[in-house]
């Protein structure tokens, strides 16, 4: 068993290379750029939502209350008709990257922290591969856990999935090799 105190160079540092991985993916490969794409008729869409004042938040094109409700001719229809849809509002403004950016990292520390302390629980000071192997599989898991769920219910394309899942087998690879590196010996 590993303290977790022996680990915090390991869990900053591994949150550090990811967001550093994740920025080079987003801002100088921009391999998820194509992934995107402009509703034909932008400026109207935008209009009927305004006009409709929905808050933020998440919603459900055409919104059905229950399984019961579903088997409606009405709602047949609607689903038949199309659009079928899942939307996500943010309030409104500029994007405030900077926000962002921190979540991001916090969330990279707690993803750190959360492996170190599951290996260091089960593995001694000197797993040094072992706990690469450990902490790359369980950060993968952690940051490929919606990718095919999304793509599955949510109809997001599978080759967004698919890029995501790249993205998170390279952060579960660095977040290994970080642990692997300076795991104590």
């Amino acid at each position: 068993m590993t303290r977790i105190a022996e680990l915090w160079i390991p869990i900053v540092l591994s949150a550090v290379l990811v967001f550093v991985a994740s920025s080079i993916i987003h801002m100088l490969l921009k391999w998820h750029n194509s992934e995107y794409r402009r509703v034909p008729n932008e400026d109207a869409v935008r209009d009927a939502i305004r006009a409709g004042s929905a808050a933020p938040g998440q919603y459900a094109i055409p919104y059905c209350q229950d399984m019961k409700q579903m088997q409606s001719p009405e709602m047949l229809r609607k689903f038949t008709e199309g659009p079928v849809a899942f939307l996500v509002l943010r309030t409104p403004g500029p994007p405030k990257m900077g926000g962002f950016l921190v979540k991001w990292f916090v969330y990279g520390v707690v993803v750190a922290a959360i492996v170190a302390c599951l290996a260091g629980g089960v593995l001694p000071a000197g797993a040094g591969r072992q706990a690469g192997i450990l902490t790359g599989a369980m950060a993968f898991l952690a940051y490929a856990g919606g990718s095919v769920p999304n793509a599955i219910w949510m109809g997001k394309p599978w080759s967004s999935a698919l890029k995501e899942l790249l993205d998170a087998l390279i952060y579960g690879l660095v977040t290994g090799a970080t642990f692997a590196w300076l795991w104590p010996h």
